[in-house]
């Protein structure tokens, strides 16, 4: 895991300026920079894109990274234009064949099509929500993971490109909790999680 790509997933909007994903992104990097073997390469998705560039950085990645706001239980909309744009673009040319099935049988195989085999993925994401929206009885989601639950659709997506997902991370409260106390708390349990990750890689 020596070639890593980072998105960053955040834009402005309303009253979003996606700052806070930008720290991630800086964490993350500032993580990463301490072993010169990673080679480190970042999009973000308000600045302007090739649409080639970007699946060669799939193409080339060991590990991609994602770092992503979650607007009403969804991507950004940039975020979500960029991957069907960069996808779309990757058909039959680095990221996807096909969606796996064949003619003689089209009932089997659907989404092993992917061409980005012997890759990872990681996602971070940021929420208002507590994480107890997650995990009590009553609460707004069910008692069902953010992993399971919203993102999973995100997942069913890399795993379709043929990617192998590793544990991410959700950093929970932003909005309300976002006090530069508890920004320090979220850096020291986000480093510890890429240390773990990075350890067992």
């Amino acid at each position: 895991m020596k070639k890593i790509f980072i998105i960053n997933g955040g834009q402005k909007f309303a009253h979003s300026g996606g700052k806070f994903n930008k720290t991630v992104q800086d964490w993350t990097i500032e993580f990463l920079s301490k072993n010169s073997e990673y080679e480190i390469k970042t999009t973000h998705i308000e600045d302007n894109i090739d649409l080639q560039e970007e699946v060669e950085k799939f193409v080339w990645a060991d590990l991609i990274i994602y770092h992503t706001p979650v607007w009403w239980f969804q991507l950004p909309n940039l975020f979500k234009k960029y991957i069907d744009d960069v996808f779309t673009q990757g058909h039959n040319n680095g990221i996807y064949k096909s969606d796996g099935r064949s003619r003689v049988d089209p009932d089997i195989n659907y989404g092993t099509g992917g061409l980005l085999h012997g890759r990872k993925y990681m996602l971070t994401t940021s929420w208002n929500a507590p994480a107890t929206a997650f995990t009590l009885p009553g609460e707004f989601f069910d008692q069902t993971s953010v992993d399971d639950g919203v993102m999973f659709g995100f997942h069913k997506m890399n795993k379709f490109t043929g990617m192998e997902k590793i544990d991410g991370f959700h950093f929970h409260d932003v909005e309300k909790g976002a006090t530069p106390e508890n920004i320090i708390i979220f850096k020291e349990q986000y480093t510890k999680h890429l240390e773990q990750t990075f350890k067992n890689l």
